[in-house]
């Protein structure tokens, strides 16, 4: 059994990953500013407790994540107060492509990767693409427009129950730098996934594909957020909408 500390342990994929590491039978502690049962109080933000937080932990699982400039800064808190601790083994998530996706957040995810890489701790570092969930939000957030936006790109996203079983294996190995990235069981244009969630949705508006300009896109396009023909998981992003809407059927 190792003692494991998570950061962003109540995020969307901070909650699965403590689950299956309490299940392997790992002591898991959830950083967290706040006091309370499972929780250890720390501030990646200031870096207020994250010393003390570090006490007798073997192992850190850096899943937190913020915007921008944010997500820099809150890895160097991490990285600085993990230095003298003993923690023998870190592992961090990142997304597939963000060294050849000219987006801002990829840019400062990079900067983030990098920090870990130079900083001398043993690291396990997993790049994985997109959530589930991110996909159906970005389908979500048009429910006012008379029609669905489908951009011309393939994605293969993945379940965050899937990263989580891939996270509670490396934290059961030994530190392995940068391991192979991971993508869903299945690779689709965004149109056929639109199908997917109008059909789940009961929406009848109509698909509409766009083609947007400049590099991010054309990057996206070329499939540079996937991990070609690499396959990860089982649980389709279909499989997410059926549990997604059934549940909402019934609340």
């Amino acid at each position: 059994m190792r003692t494991i500390l998570v950061t962003g342990g109540t995020g969307t994929l901070g909650r699965p990953a403590t689950a299956k590491l309490r299940a392997a039978g790992h002591d898991v502690r959830v950083l967290s500013r706040r006091r309370g049962p499972g929780l250890t109080t720390g501030d990646l933000t200031t870096g207020t407790g994250l010393q003390e937080a570090f006490n007798g932990v073997g192992t850190v699982l850096h899943l937190a994540t913020s915007q921008g400039r944010a997500d820099v800064a809150q890895a160097q808190n991490l990285v600085e107060a993990l230095r003298p601790s003993g923690v023998e083994h870190l592992i961090v998530i990142s997304i597939v492509g963000v060294d050849r996706i000219p987006l801002p957040y990829y840019r400062y995810k990079l900067e983030m990767e990098r920090l870990v890489e130079q900083s001398a701790i043993p690291y396990s570092l997993l790049r994985a693409t997109q959530f589930h969930d991110l996909v159906d939000r970005v389908f979500s957030a048009q429910r006012f427009l008379p029609f669905l936006l489908a951009p011309s790109m393939r994605l293969q996203p993945i379940a965050v129950e899937d990263v989580a079983t891939r996270l509670a294996e490396l934290a059961a190995a030994q530190p392995a730098g940068r391991v192979a990235d991971i993508g869903g069981p299945e690779q689709h244009s965004v149109r056929d996934l639109a199908a997917f969630w109008k059909q789940a949705a009961g929406s009848r508006r109509p698909i509409v594909p766009i083609r947007l300009p400049g590099k991010a896109f054309r990057a996206f396009a070329d499939g540079l957020a996937m991990t070609g023909d690499t396959r990860y998981g089982q649980k389709t992003f279909a499989d997410y909408l059926t549990d997604r809407f059934k549940a909402g059927a019934k609340g």
